[in-house]
Order: C-alpha cells, then structure tokens, then sequence
C-alpha cells in the first residue's frame, strides 16, 4: 500500500504498491517519477529552498514558504498522482 501525505508544509509518499515483483512495478515507478520529478521543479523552476529525504518506499518533502509556481508543480503533481490511483486501488490518501 503507498500512502500519500499532502499538508500546507509537507508532502509524504511511503510504502510500496505490491502489484508486481521489486524492481518491475510500474506503480510504484510512477509514483516514485512523479515525485521525484516535483523535487527537481520545485527547487530548480520554483526555487523553492526544501528538507528532502528520499529512501526506498519513503519520500518525504517539506518547505517553509511557497510561492505560486510551487503550488502549481504540486497541483500538477497531484493530478498526476491521482491519476494513477484511478487504475490503482493500492494508492491511500491520508490526513495528518
């Protein structure tokens, strides 16, 4: 199961999907370039300053201010992740 975090401050993504052996899971791949590839924007496009800790099954994001191209990346990263949760019933949002 992959849980997604999304609060004011912080993103968290954990767990795996499970849905086929490690290392040929296209969910989890996809959760997983979908929130790398929102690491690079917001601090490469956005220039946002961040704590990042990227472990396998763990991603954690977090930022002190915002601005509105970063909220945008995280608006399209969030499509995309829902996306993928529409063909995958193994994605859980949670709340804090």
């Amino acid at each position: 199961m992959i849980y997604v975090l999304v609060a004011p401050d912080r993103i968290r993504v954990s767990g795996h999907a499970n849905t086929a052996p490690k290392g040929s899971d296209i969910v989890c791949a996809a959760v997983s370039a979908l929130t790398l590839t929102l690491i690079r924007g917001l601090k490469e496009i956005a220039g946002i300053l961040l704590y990042e800790s990227v472990e396998s099954g763990n991603i954690c994001i977090e930022w002190q201010t915002m601005n509105d191209t970063g909220k945008a990346l995280i608006d399209t990263w969030f499509l995309g992740i829902c996306g993928v949760a529409e063909n995958c019933p193994c994605i859980n949002f949670i709340d804090e």
